[in-house]
């Protein structure tokens, strides 16, 4: 066999090998070689080397581009509509809220008041308000386990997120409230439950109907009928009645003039069954104790009350009649009743 030309028979260096391709500098690359810079140039796009289009497809494009664009933001604007009109028909907390049909089912069992917190727990599962372990020397009532030092916090979170009707709901009320705010609702709600301050009378119902009430299950003489702005006179005994119930004449509010001993004279005052609502106008009233030759004239705000109860101590809005101007036990007096705080400076 003969020798392959450039080498001998080991070597594979020979002319079988294609020759090397010359390498070009890459478009970035720093050469320091200034010949092979100015040799090689880079191609560059450029207008005229742009393909041409035609104008037609171009417009179609663009209006093309511009349906997509409006149909996803459309489409965008109507998702966040939906949200935010979901967020505003749900209520507040609503994914973590639950509403119950009565408060009774969360009130504690052992005072039957409504859970606050902190809530604690025995070792065996029975609960307590911090109230009641105080009352019952941290012993459960139900076991007589220790109970007050675990806090009970899956209960806590239960009366966090429960919702319930208002407790006059049977009355009218519509009202719905987070659990640990039903005693601020309570105390304003109009359909509060009211007493009817007559004596011996049992009637227990809203503002409205207790107005209804008292003026058809109870006779009224001119001595207790008043009307606003009207003074009437009207005689008090503490040997056979402390109260006097009035009613105006028109709308069928209850006003129950109230007088007990102290120590140092005799304490009259002057409230209204009605609830607590701001919305509700209020009443004052110009009060005044007659004598033979003197006269006792207060103003005061008539306060709203809900149920007439005995009183053993003076408190605000009340008048004080001393010793000297009672002669004995049956006195008259005056009052004069009327809208917002026109009595209260005389």
């Amino acid at each position: 066999m003969a020798a392959r030309p450039g080498g001998n028979d080991g070597d594979r260096s020979g002319d079988v090998r294609s020759p090397k391709r010359k390498r070009y500098p890459f478009l970035y690359e720093d050469d320091e070689d200034e010949e092979d810079d100015e040799d090689f140039e880079p191609a560059s796009i450029t207008e005229d080397t742009e393909p041409e289009t035609d104008p037609e497809e171009d417009e179609v494009l663009e209006e093309l581009e511009e349906d997509v664009s409006g149909t996803r933001m459309a489409t965008i604007d109507n998702d966040f509509e939906d949200l935010a009109r979901e967020e505003q028909s749900e209520s507040p907390k609503s994914s973590q809220s639950a509403k119950l049909q009565s408060t009774e089912v969360l009130d504690c069992p052992t005072c039957y008041e409504p859970l606050q917190k902190p809530i604690y727990q025995c070792k065996n599962g029975h609960i307590a308000c911090s109230s009641c372990c105080k009352k019952l020397n941290k012993i459960c009532s139900f076991c007589r386990a220790h109970i007050g030092d675990i806090r009970c916090r899956a209960m806590e979170k239960v009366i966090e997120a429960a919702i319930v009707p208002c407790p006059n709901e049977k009355y009218g009320c519509k009202v719905t409230t987070m659990y640990c705010d039903q005693s601020s609702h309570k105390k304003v709600c109009l359909f509060i439950r009211c007493s009817c301050p007559v004596p011996n009378c049992d009637y227990v119902g809203s503002y409205k109907n207790l107005r209804s009430h008292a003026g058809d299950a109870h006779p009224w003489n001119e001595g207790v009928v008043f009307g606003i702005d009207r003074p009437l006179m009207f005689n008090m005994d503490l040997d056979k009645y402390k109260t006097v119930v009035l009613k105006e004449e028109k709308e069928g509010d209850l006003i129950v003039v109230q007088a007990f001993k102290g120590s140092k004279g005799v304490y009259v005052t002057v409230k209204r069954i009605a609830p607590m609502t701001p919305s509700l106008r209020d009443f004052s009233c110009s009060l005044a104790k007659l004598n033979q030759y003197s006269t006792l004239r207060i103003g005061m705000m008539v306060k709203k009350i809900q149920k007439v109860r005995e009183q053993m101590h003076p408190e605000d809005n009340v008048m004080w009649i001393p010793p000297n101007m009672l002669n004995h036990s049956y006195w008259k007096m005056q009052i004069c009743i009327g809208y917002g705080y026109k009595y209260i400076h005389i």
